[in-house]
């Protein structure tokens, strides 16, 4: 009988769930694509900072495939958000060019 095993598990993303690793993964999810902000529920809580972020953000268009690439969506989202003050899951920094990953596990 064989194991099956999530992708993202085979591959080794989301070894550290605690912060997000170098490849942008974060809980086994990449974080990048098409992005829905919603008020309950959502797959990460994340706090927006001027600095000490653990990802950049770049918003944009279409065509999300970095991390820290994320298209705003109203349905057909790759992952939620909810947007809090307190106790993130990360913290996020909107930036105009270059997404980055900051997180201290990504090194």
């Amino acid at each position: 009988m064989a194991l099956m095993l999530p992708l993202w598990t085979v591959l080794g993303a989301g070894k550290n769930d605690d912060c997000i690793t170098k490849d942008g993964y974060f809980r086994g999810i990449r974080l990048c694509g098409r992005v829905k902000v919603v008020e309950h529920a959502a797959d990460f809580d994340v706090r927006v900072v001027d600095s000490g972020a653990d990802l950049d953000v770049r918003a944009v268009r279409k065509y999300a495939s970095n991390p820290g690439e994320w298209q705003f969506v109203n349905s057909a989202a790759d992952f939620t958000i909810r947007f809090v003050e307190h106790a993130p899951d990360f913290d996020i920094k909107f930036v105009e060019r270059y997404p980055e990953v900051r997180s201290p596990c990504a090194n």
